[in-house]
């Protein structure tokens, strides 16, 4: 099938799993593929070939010179690292647009020349790109978080929507409190998810069964977050103030599962909290709690 590119050209320096899949993407929705560089020269080429192009290499700065949006798709440590080798290169062309997509640093640490009028920008995903399944399109109904200048945020959000995305702007300086955020949300829920299950497998629930007792149960809070909020989603025993249930989870975890009793604890409290907050308990019940918690 012969594509038609009738959008702004681009290059991809970093092609792991976030880089190839956001390069698919682009050329689907009509954006001009220059080349793709990688510190794997089979990475680069499997991107180039899945685009149906011939331009791929190393070398980022061969790669990048003519095109109008640079994605610099790299480790986090790698991207401020490989943005000025670009630039001492002369690979970025004037009035182009370089963005990384990290989701914990500012487009600030992209450091190029001025006198190119290069704008620099970010855009990250929220999402997980654990497991990306073939022929969808895993940027799908999702949201982008952009921030930079001006230009490369009106590019961000254009690229959002040609990508099925929605787009939201942050500011420069929040982004690494919004990435503290997306990690509670994604990876401390699969921990928090993980401490659970091993919960009930103490309780003699086999392993292989543990998401098909759970899940529901999962499903349905998170449900009722959206559909209520936080606090009002919030049931158990710590909102029912009932100290008698806490004391036996806290001996029981103990003699089963010892590693788990502080994580049990320190959630507990930070739970109290919401229960003060949703107003469902009494200062004597509060206090009372907050002392069973308490980790020795």
């Amino acid at each position: 099938m012969q594509l038609s590119f009738a959008k702004s050209s681009f290059a991809v320096v970093g092609c792991g799993k976030l880089g190839s899949a956001l390069a698919g993407q682009l050329v689907k929705a009509g954006y001009r593929p220059e080349g793709f560089a990688s510190r794997s020269r089979s990475s680069a080429e499997k991107a180039a070939r899945a685009a149906n192009i011939d331009r791929f290499g190393t070398i980022p700065w061969e790669i990048t010179v003519s095109a109008d949006i640079v994605f610099i798709t790299t480790p986090d440590d790698s991207i401020s690292d490989t943005c000025k080798e670009i630039a001492k290169n002369n690979g970025f062309k004037n009035n182009s647009i370089v963005m990384h997509c990290s989701g914990s640093l500012p487009s600030t640490i992209l450091s190029v020349s001025e006198s190119l009028a290069v704008a620099t920008g970010s855009m990250h995903p929220l999402q997980s790109f654990a497991a990306i399944t073939k022929g969808t399109n895993p940027f799908e109904g999702i949201n982008i978080a952009v921030e930079g200048e001006s230009s490369a945020v009106e590019k961000a959000k254009e690229i959002a929507r040609n990508l099925n995305a929605n787009s939201f702007t942050i500011k420069t300086d929040a982004k690494t409190l919004y990435h503290a955020s997306a990690v509670v949300a994604s990876n401390y829920l699969v921990t928090l998810q993980g401490m659970a299950f091993k919960l009930i497998e103490a309780a003699g629930i086999s392993p292989d069964d543990a998401f098909n007792v759970l899940g529901p149960l999962i499903e349905g809070t998170v449900s009722n977050i959206k559909k209520t909020g936080i606090k009002d989603a919030l049931t158990g025993p710590i909102v029912r103030g009932d100290m008698e249930t806490v004391k036996e989870h806290i001996k029981e975890i103990s003699e089963k599962t010892p590693e788990l009793v502080h994580l049990y604890k320190i959630l507990g409290i930070y739970t109290v909290k919401v229960a003060e907050d949703k107003g469902s308990l009494s200062e004597s019940a509060s206090r009372q709690l907050r002392t069973i918690l308490t980790i020795s």
